[in-house]
C-alpha cells in the first residue's frame, strides 16, 4: 500500500517529554494528530487540547483506524501495554516505537508494518526544542515503510539516518554518557556550589564553552584539568574538600583516573 504523509492519521501512545514535543512538532507542521492516549489523564488531555485531538486513558478506546502509531512510553512500560496497542487495529497501520534502547524486533508476530523512529535528543515538557537539528534514527519491517518514516522525519529534520537496532542501542548508550551523566555532574556541581553560597549560574559560561569546543576539536584534545597530568596536589586537595562526601569523593577520584588513562 502506498502510504502519502499529506493526510496522515497519527495516534500516540504516550504523553510524556518525548511525546509530548514530538506530537507538538508534528502538528505545526500540519499532521493530523487524532487521538492521544496516556494512562495519567491530565497528561492525555494536556497534550490532546494542544494538538486538537482526542484524547483516551483506555487503550480498548484507541482510534483503530489511523495510519500511524507512535509509542513513545518507558521502557517498561512498552512491553506490558504492546498487547493492547495492537488489538484490533488495521492490518495496513504501522506502528513505530521512539526508543533507543528497544530493538525492532519486538513488534515481531504482533503487526505486519513497523518501525523506530527514534529521535536522539534530551526533552522537557516546559521547553520547546529545535527539531532541524535533533537526528533522527530510521528502522523499518520494509523498504516502503522506512521511506514513509523518513518522509515524515525529513518535515522536522535535517538529518535523517538510518540505523538498526544495535547501532541504535550504542546511540543511546552513547547518550547517556554525553547527556545524563553530563547532567547529573552539572547537579553536583550545584550542590557544591549551594554549600559555600554561590550560584550554579557562575558556572553557565564554563558550560556554554565546553560544549561550543566539541563542535570544533575531538573531545579528547578539548579536555582540560588536572586531572591530565594527575596533578596530585590539586586533586589530593580537592578530595579532602569532600571527606565529608564519600561518595562524591570517589566519583571525582574515579573520573580522574579515567581521564588521566585514556589521554
Amino acid at each position: 500500500m502506498k502510504r502519502s504523509i499529506e493526510d496522515t492519521p497519527i495516534v500516540l501512545i504516550g504523553a510524556g517529554n518525548l511525546a509530548t514535543n514530538l506530537a507538538k512538532a508534528l502538528y505545526r507542521k500540519g499532521f493530523r494528530i487524532v487521538q492521544v492516549y496516556s494512562r495519567t489523564e491530565e497528561s492525555a488531555r494536556e497534550l490532546a487540547q494542544k494538538v486538537e485531538a482526542e484524547y483516551t486513558t483506555d487503550l480498548a478506546e484507541v482510534n483503530p483506524y489511523a495510519k500511524l502509531y507512535i509509542v513513545s512510553l518507558k521502557d517498561s512500560a512498552f512491553a506490558e501495554l504492546l498487547p493492547g496497542i495492537v488489538e484490533g487495529k488495521r492490518e495496513e497501520a504501522l506502528m513505530v516505537h521512539t526508543a533507543g534502547s528497544i530493538p525492532m524486533n519486538v513488534w515481531e508476530g504482533h503487526v505486519l508494518h513497523y518501525g523506530v523512529f527514534y529521535p536522539m535528543q534530551t526533552f522537557s515538557k516546559q521547553r520547546e526544542v529545535d527539531f532541524k537539528e535533533i537526528p533522527f534514527f530510521i528502522e523499518a519491517s520494509s523498504a516502503e515503510d522506512a521511506a514513509f518514516l523518513k518522509a515524515i522525519a525529513s518535515t522536522l529534520s535535517n538529518r535523517v539516518y538510518d540505523a538498526d537496532s544495535e547501532q541504535r542501542k550504542s546511540l543511546h548508550l552513547a547518550a547517556v554518557f554525553t547527556c545524563n551523566f553530563t547532567n547529573h555532574m552539572y547537579a553536583l556541581a550545584a550542590e557544591l556550589l549551594k554549600k559555600y553560597n554561590l550560584p550554579f549560574d557562575v558556572m553557565l559560561p564554563l558550560i556554554d564553552e565546553t560544549a561550543r569546543k566539541v563542535h570544533e576539536l575531538e573531545p579528547k584534545t578539548a579536555q582540560t584539568g588536572p586531572a591530565i597530568r594527575y596533578d596530585e596536589n590539586v586533586i589530593g586537595n580537592h578530595l579532602r574538600m569532600l571527606a565529608d562526601d564519600p561518595a562524591m569523593q570517589r566519583l571525582y577520584e574515579l573520573l580522574s583516573r579515567s581521564i588521566h588513562e585514556r589521554q
